[in-house]
């Protein structure tokens, strides 16, 4: 396969990239989480250890592939345990901070403070009361990908900037025998950007910004957020069978779907293009994708140029070894956020290896993630662990048939009363 044979390609490029690497090390076993469980990622992650070790022979890099949904439940188990990994998969924000708690996170803010920087706003996103629990390796935005040849089967000669646009597609592509939208609710998480793609068109990013900050969603917008999903769901945009469908899961997964021509599109990240490759023996399916941001919801008070969107990155434990630090400069390297590029894992976080993305449709994300006017993570990653799940369990429930508008929003002041 195409990124089978692009990981072997880069090991040695990686293995310079290490040498460039610097700092105190120290010695030891670093135990390393994440969540790349497929090619290209997992090939790429394994090369990126080696490298590491390669220069480092006193450091033993162990990688430990980990899917991608259990990390809700894997990482604070760890962290409460008296071995945790060294580093982990972390994406930041309220679930950082809950985190932190546990006093197994390490504090990062010294020994990255000479090149963090060099990141800018994005390794805020890994700030906790100002000091540095984290490093992201990418940033991600929320959108549609979209089968072109799907779209012309349906005589749609552009894609939906509106939701009058948005639900004038659906009826075109099942007039035309094809499968609207694919989504992954078996997974649950895949429902929530719908929601919350929803309430930043209905609220503004102040109201936002303050109820995130308030753990209370008592604004009227965030209703109208989840009365705009109901009418979604009347129009029956997705798959049959689609809450027993996973996201991400075999060929029959919501990116397989896409992937493989069996529906429209599906919203999910920048990610989605190498998730796919693994669930395809269409090797020319990338060339077949679109993207296009979510559309304009009239009448909202939210402002149309902000994405959904967040990051991934790695934070330390108290039981990593003196390199872990160094470990995540090196990821966070020019030379190995070039080969994460190429692979388009996703959107670089080091603006040197920007130019590395040369899939077109990808550079086409990162230019429009340039020119959001603001990126609101995840709610269930901006928000506390326990209140994040409880509003995606709500959604998911919500998308199910079960809840109310007034219950999701509910659902995030019941949970941070919990929390507290």
């Amino acid at each position: 396969m195409r990124s089978i044979r692009l990981c072997a390609a880069v090991v040695a490029a990686l293995l310079v990239a290490a040498c460039g690497s610097s700092g105190t090390t120290g010695s030891g076993a670093l135990t390393w989480w994440h969540n790349g469980t497929s090619d290209p990622l997992k090939s790429l992650w394994q090369s990126v250890a080696d490298g590491y070790h390669a220069a480092h022979p006193d450091v033993t890099v162990t990688v430990d592939p980990i899917q991608n949904e259990q990390f809700q439940t894997k990482v604070p188990l760890a962290l409460q345990s008296d071995s945790p990994p060294g580093a982990y998969q972390q994406w930041g924000g309220g679930q950082l901070t809950s985190q932190i708690k546990s006093g197994k996170v390490l504090d990062l803010t010294s020994a990255v403070s000479g090149w963090i920087g060099k990141l800018g706003k994005a390794a805020e996103g890994w700030q906790s009361g100002g000091k540095q629990y984290g490093v992201p390796y990418d940033r991600h935005v929320v959108g549609f990908w979209y089968r072109k040849d799907l779209f012309a089967k349906a005589d749609i000669t552009t894609p939906p900037a509106t939701m009058a646009d948005f639900d004038a597609a659906i009826d075109k592509l099942r007039a035309a025998g094809v499968t609207p939208v694919a989504i992954g609710s078996k997974d649950r998480w895949p429902d929530a950007f719908y929601w919350d793609y929803f309430a930043v068109r209905e609220c503004s990013t102040n109201v936002v910004k303050q109820s995130i900050e308030a753990q209370k969603l008592d604004d009227p917008c965030w209703r109208k957020a989840g009365d705009d999903l109901t009418a979604l769901l009347a129009k029956k945009p997705f798959q049959e069978g689609f809450l027993g469908t996973p996201a991400q899961q075999g060929a029959g997964s919501s990116a397989g779907m896409v992937a493989n021509g069996q529906a429209a599109m599906e919203l999910q990240g920048d990610w989605e293009p190498g998730t796919m490759a693994a669930l395809t023996e269409d090797k020319d399916f990338a060339s077949k994708l679109g993207w296009f941001p979510f559309p304009s919801v009239d009448g909202g008070a939210g402002d149309p140029g902000v994405t959904l969107g967040g990051g991934d990155g790695f934070s330390c434990t108290t039981a990593a070894p003196p390199a872990c630090p160094d470990f995540l400069k090196y990821i966070s390297s020019t030379e190995v956020q070039s080969k994460l590029a190429a692979a388009g894992i996703g959107l670089p976080v080091n603006p040197d290896a920007a130019s590395a993305l040369k899939d077109a449709t990808l550079r086409q994300v990162f230019d429009f993630s340039q020119k959001a006017t603001y990126i609101q993570t995840y709610f269930d990653v901006a928000l506390p662990t326990a209140v994040g799940q409880a509003l995606d369990d709500a959604i998911a429930n919500f998308v199910a048939g079960k809840g109310t508008s007034a219950s999701v929003a509910q659902s995030v002041g019941q949970a941070a009363t919990g929390d507290r």
